[in-house]
C-alpha cells in the first residue's frame, strides 16, 4: 500500500495533476531467477493519450519486465515505452525514465492502464517531455498493474522499478533507442522519492545505465516525518496507504494485527480505489481511529520505515532538487534536509525552493525548468550545482 502526496485544495485537480486511471492491466506470471534484471518479459502496442481521445504524435508499448524487490528478490513489474514518431532517428533520442506521483492502490490506477484512455496521472506533464523529441518509459511500481500488493513507498523496490525500466525501453527492440542513449531521470512526490532513490542506486545497481541526471522534487525523504506532518491532516489518507505499501514488501509487519475493525474496512477500499477516493475518504483521519495500537511506535516498523529514507548515500550524477516552500504534504524541511545530506557527501545538487508554493503546484510550475535542466545535461552543459 501506499503513500501520496495530495493537497486538500484540489480534490478535483487531484484527477488532473495526480488524477484517477483507467481499467486494469492483465497480470503477470513472476519472474525467474535467471533473467537479468531490466529484461522484457512481455510487450504489446498500446497508445498514449493524454487526455480522452486526443491524439499523439507517438508509438507506446506495454512491457513487463524484470526488476527487483526491497530484499533482493527477482519480481515483475510493468510499464510504459512512449516513442515520438517525428521522423528523427530513435537510436539518437534521449530517455527519460519518469516515476508518477500517487495515483492508488488498485491495478486500475496504473499509469499504463489510463494512457490509452487519457486518463492517466501526469500524462500532460509527460507529453512535454515527448515533444522535445525524447523517449520516455514510464514504471508502475511493484504491484501496480502486475500480482500482487502494491509496494507504495518502499523506496528500495521503487528505485529498482525505475532504473529497470531505463533498461527495458533500451532493450525493447520495436523502440530502436540506443543502448547508450543518454538518460534522464524524473519523478515528484512518490516519483520523487522513487527517482531520489533511482538516483542513489544507479551506481551499484545499474552502472551501465548513462544516466545524466535526476530531476526530483516534492520528496517524502523521510517516511516517519512525513507520517507525523499528516496525522490528521489532510494527507491522513496517505499513511494507512504508506503503512500498506510497507506491509506488501514486508509482510512480517502483520499490519492486520494492528488494525480494529474500522481499519480493516478503510484498508479494504482503500486497496480498490484510485487516489481522489482514497484521499477523501482519509481526510482528517488519525492513526488512532483505525488501529488498536500505533505500528509506527514499534521497532520493527519504524526499522522499516527508516530504511527508506533518503540521503544516506550520494548520487554520482547532477541532481535538480526542488520542494514548494508551503507544501501541506511533504514538509519542507525535508527537501532542505535532503539538500543538505547530498551536498554533505559529496553529490552535485541544483536545490530550487519554490517559494509560496504547496504540493501539487509543485509537480506543475516545475514540470517545464526541470526538463529544461534535463536538456542541458544531455546537451553536456556543466552544473556544479548550490551547494555552497
Amino acid at each position: 500500500m501506499r503513500l501520496r502526496t495530495l493537497t486538500l485544495t484540489t480534490i478535483a485537480a487531484l484527477t488532473a495533476a495526480l488524477g484517477l486511471t483507467g481499467p486494469a492491466t492483465a497480470h503477470t506470471p513472476a519472474a525467474t531467477t535467471h533473467v537479468a534484471p531490466g529484461n522484457v518479459l512481455t510487450s504489446t502496442p498500446t497508445s498514449f493519450h493524454p487526455l480522452p481521445g486526443q491524439p499523439t504524435p507517438t508509438r507506446a508499448w506495454h512491457i513487463t519486465y524484470r526488476s527487483t524487490t526491497a530484499k533482493g528478490a527477482p519480481n515483475t513489474v510493468s510499464g510504459t515505452v512512449i516513442v515520438p514518431k517525428d521522423g528523427r532517428d530513435d537510436r539518437q533520442r534521449p530517455l527519460i525514465t519518469y516515476a508518477v506521483g500517487t495515483v492508488g492502490l488498485g491495478d486500475q490506477c496504473a499509469p499504463s492502464a489510463g494512457f490509452p484512455r487519457g486518463t492517466a496521472v501526469e500524462a500532460n506533464l509527460i507529453q512535454l517531455l515527448t515533444a522535445r523529441g525524447w523517449a520516455v518509459a514510464v514504471t508502475d511500481y511493484e504491484g501496480l498493474g502486475t500480482e500482487g500488493d502494491h509496494t507504495y513507498v518502499v523506496g528500495r523496490s521503487a528505485g529498482h522499478a525505475v532504473l529497470d525500466a531505463a533498461r527495458a525501453a533500451l532493450r525493447l527492440p520495436e523502440a530502436g533507442l540506443s543502448k547508450d542513449a543518454p538518460i534522464g531521470i524524473m519523478g515528484y512526490s512518490q516519483g520523487g522519492q522513487a527517482t531520489s532513490w533511482a538516483a542513489e542506486l544507479r551506481a551499484d545497481y545499474a552502472p551501465e545505465l548513462n544516466v545524466k541526471g535526476t530531476a526530483t522534487g516534492g520528496v517524502p525523504a523521510d517516511l516517519l516525518r512525513t507520517a507525523d506532518f499528516n496525522n490528521g491532516g489532510i494527507g491522513a489518507g496517505l499513511i494507512l496507504m504508506a503503512a500498506s505499501g510497507q506491509n506488501a514488501a514486508y509482510p512480517e509487519l502483520r499490519l492486520d494485527d494492528y488494525l480494529n475493525d474500522r481499519g480493516r474496512a478503510y484498508l479494504r477500499f482503500l486497496d480498490k480505489n484510485c487516489v481522489a477516493a482514497n484521499v477523501a475518504a482519509g481526510l482528517f483521519k488519525k492513526i488512532s481511529d483505525v488501529t488498536v495500537r500505533n505500528p509506527l511506535y514499534e521497532a520493527d516498523w519504524q526499522r522499516v520505515l527508516r530504511s527508506s529514507n533518503l540521503g544516506t548515500r550520494a548520487p554520482d550524477r547532477p541532481v535538480y532538487l526542488y520542494h514548494g516552500t508551503v507544501d501541506e504534504l511533504i514538509p519542507y524541511d525535508l527537501g532542505k534536509r535532503l539538500r543538505a545530506d547530498w551536498c554533505g557527501r559529496g553529490a552535485t545538487v541544483r536545490w530550487t525552493p519554490l517559494p509560496l508554493t504547496e504540493h501539487v503546484g509543485g509537480a506543475v510550475v516545475q514540470a517545464i525548468p526541470a526538463a529544461n535542466w534535463l536538456a542541458d545535461r544531455f546537451a553536456d552543459r556543466p552544473d556544479n550545482g548550490n551547494c555552497a
